[in-house]
């Protein structure tokens, strides 16, 4: 069954508030929990909250066959974070790397709610296999609460601040403590290489304490333009989600001014995504400390980053990079190959 969001909100807020009373909800949690799953140029990202309640951004590619490789991917870093069950399932667009996999993870473990912008745009809907995915993951999301959210919803996530800044190619008006004017948006607007699901992809900001984290999917376009110009509508971040895995098409200086992330990080494949004009483009943001990388880029002319905060050299492995994060803005980030943590302090 389908739900406008904002019908069940207070519904679904009240029933958590009751969750917290019946089991005695005493101390307050100190961190969440974010994992950068490898799928290998898709996208897959499991939070954890304080409280044990998981958010999974996209679920990666469908799997060949028997193989559900993006979905068992999935299940292994919920199994790390400690949860048997995804409670929100965010797919921010409908291509086959972002919700492929989403009916074969349900057949690993429950997912309760669907929230996604509905249906892809017709032009999405070409060939025979894109209709098959999509009526797939749309028999699949019959099981549960399926929502689709407007701008400016919240996620009724306990203890932490989900807030949908984008979805449908539409932009959240400009935030508390944003609304700043952009020096860098004397230029045209880059082209989104795909012009229909990309620019409408389903965009959240985190916020856990003074910890602030963004993921816009694969936004591009004048969506992602209208994020940061004329005015910063989101205000500073302190992680970065690259959109489009690092594709060209997001290199815009003007969403580095305004997010001015400390860390940005490439869910991209080894030859998908990281492109060479984007290592320019970070390499160039004044306040960033470091870039992570899910992949060596093995573009020709690439220049990746140092290989401490690259998850996988090669594709015979499928390391995550996980953050843990602190409500006094502080985090740490650990390279799943080689099992090193880096602390970000708090600024």
């Amino acid at each position: 069954m389908q739900f406008r969001y904002s019908r069940h909100l207070r519904r679904l807020a009240s029933i958590a508030v009751i969750l917290c009373i019946a089991s005695a909800c005493t101390t307050t949690p100190k961190n969440i929990d974010i994992y950068f799953i490898d799928v290998e140029g898709g996208q897959a990202t499991l939070l954890v909250s304080p409280e044990g309640e998981s958010l999974l951004i996209d679920a990666g590619y469908p799997g060949e066959g028997d193989d559900a490789r993006d979905a068992k991917r999935i299940v292994v870093a919920a199994t790390d974070a400690g949860v048997s069950r995804i409670d929100h399932l965010l797919i921010t667009h409908f291509h086959r790397d972002h919700f492929g996999g989403a009916a074969e993870l349900m057949q690993l473990m429950p997912v309760s709610n669907f929230i996604d912008h509905d249906k892809p745009a017709p032009e999405a809907l070409v060939t025979p296999i894109a209709v098959e995915h999509f009526e797939r993951y749309q028999q699949a999301r019959k099981a549960g609460i399926h929502v689709v959210p407007a701008v400016g919803d919240r996620l009724p996530l306990r203890g932490v601040e989900a807030v949908v800044v984008s979805t449908d190619g539409l932009t959240t008006a400009t935030m508390e403590g944003a609304g700043t004017p952009n020096t860098a948006c004397d230029r045209a607007v880059l082209a989104a290489v795909d012009a229909y699901e990309n620019p409408r992809s389903t965009g959240v900001l985190i916020e856990f304490g003074q910890f602030r984290f963004l993921d816009v999917g694969d936004l591009s376009g004048q969506p992602l333009s209208d994020l940061v110009c004329p005015v910063d509508r989101i205000g500073p971040v302190d992680v970065y989600l690259v959109p489009h895995h690092g594709g060209a098409d997001v290199a815009d200086p003007a969403t580095l001014v305004a997010f001015r992330p400390r860390v940005a990080i490439l869910n991209n494949g080894a030859e998908k995504g990281g492109e060479p004009a984007i290592f320019d483009f970070l390499r160039a943001a004044d306040d960033l400390e470091a870039v992570w990388q899910l992949h060596r880029s093995e573009f020709e002319g690439a220049e990746n980053f140092n290989d401490a905060r690259i998850a996988n050299l090669d594709e015979r492995t499928a390391h995550w990079i996980k953050l843990t994060a602190y409500r006094d803005g502080s985090f740490r980030i650990q390279n799943g190959r080689t099992g090193v943590w880096v602390d970000y302090k708090t600024p």
